[in-house]
């Protein structure tokens, strides 16, 4: 997925955590407003143990943005969605203009 979508976003979560599934929707939300081809993947660290240490995630949430191919952010537990976006947003516009 990484390597064939020009704006990934990988979201690390697992059942034990409390913000998880707070947080996804509106993330969700806030891509689909601000972005118009933003791919989005959902890792369950509980289910699929080996994908985690991959990309050396070790916190929940945790939320990894590709561009071109390249770990351009990554952003753990403490994170609003309006800091994601604005990080995002400038690269993105210049990538896709």
């Amino acid at each position: 997925t990484i390597k064939e979508n020009l704006a990934v976003m990988v979201y690390f979560s697992a059942h034990s955590c409390n913000v998880c599934p707070a947080l996804k929707p509106k993330l969700l939300d806030a891509l689909d407003a601000n972005f118009e081809d933003f791919k989005v993947e959902s890792v369950d660290i509980s289910e699929t143990e080996d994908i985690a240490p991959y990309f050396n995630v070790y916190a929940i949430p945790t939320v990894l943005v590709f561009l071109d191919g390249k770990e351009f952010l990554r952003k753990s537990r403490h994170m609003s969605v309006d800091e994601v976006i604005r990080e995002i947003k400038r690269p993105y516009e210049i990538m896709t203009s």
